[in-house]
């Protein structure tokens, strides 16, 4: 298995709490999920909330804000959080081709994919989930093509009309993908092994999985690897659950 590149995030000493969210998928036709995320950014009280991924359901290039109301919404309660707390956000399988400028201008920190977040004593892997699913085999060939600069340069060179477009083809080329498979994938066990080995670690947070649970790590006793909570709160659901570690070493799932 190829060596993982992690990135280091280095919580300062007098932080307390640190909110783990992912799986959002921010849209506009689900006005509920994206009030619940509003209103946990403008009233929780932890340092830092670091976004794993899968904040918005489709990310076409940061051009399309401007011509997207409800993009721009999202980016002011993005902005009004940061200028309070650190808030981090780390690419997911949807939103990827967030670019640096979008995030620049929301005071935004971008993540590497792992990330081992520093804290005191505590080293804690963090990802989106997704380059740990190798059992998706089809989507994996996708990831490898799709995170290479050519491909996103060529991509986000095409009219934001033809990317949309896209795009909406991708979602349901993945839907139709998803319902024919007997299983979701899941983390890979030996690859969860070896991150949290490579980073000296006993500690692995993930999404995109959208099952969340606590898991022992097979071979390494002791290591747990949390799943973080997808995002719905609609007529039929009510799904929003935030992941808070605290400096103490304490790990809580809090209804946002």
């Amino acid at each position: 298995m190829a060596s993982t590149a992690f990135g280091t995030f280095e919580a300062p000493a007098g932080w307390q709490a640190v909110d783990l969210i992912s799986d959002l998928h921010l849209q506009a036709a689900e006005p509920g999920t994206f009030e619940a995320w509003r209103d946990h950014m403008q009233g929780t009280t932890a340092d830092a909330v670091l976004l794993l991924g899968d904040v918005f359901e489709v990310w076409v290039g940061d051009d399309a804000v401007a011509q997207d109301p409800f993009l721009q919404t999202c980016a002011q309660v993005l902005r009004d959080a940061s200028r309070r707390m650190t808030v981090g956000f780390m690419p997911g399988n949807r939103d990827f081709l967030v670019g640096g400028a979008f995030l620049g201008s929301c005071g935004v920190q971008l993540l590497q994919d792992p990330t081992v977040l520093v804290w005191g004593t505590q080293r804690v892997v963090l990802s989106h989930g997704d380059a740990l699913c190798l059992g998706d085999e089809a989507y994996q060939r996708f990831r490898v093509v799709a995170r290479t600069p050519d491909w996103q340069a060529e991509f986000l060179a095409k009219p934001l009309t033809e990317r949309l477009a896209m795009a909406q083809a991708m979602r349901a080329q993945s839907e139709a993908h998803n319902q024919s498979m007997v299983s979701f994938a899941d983390a890979d066990a030996a690859m969860t092994r070896d991150w949290l080995q490579a980073a000296n670690s006993q500690h692995l947070i993930h999404g995109h999985t959208h099952r969340p649970a606590d898991h022992p790590v097979e071979g390494l006793p002791g290591a747990i690897r949390q799943v973080l909570s997808d995002w719905h709160v609609n007529a039929t659901q009510q799904r929003a659950q935030v992941l808070r570690l605290h400096a103490d070493c304490r790990r809580e799932r809090l209804p946002a």
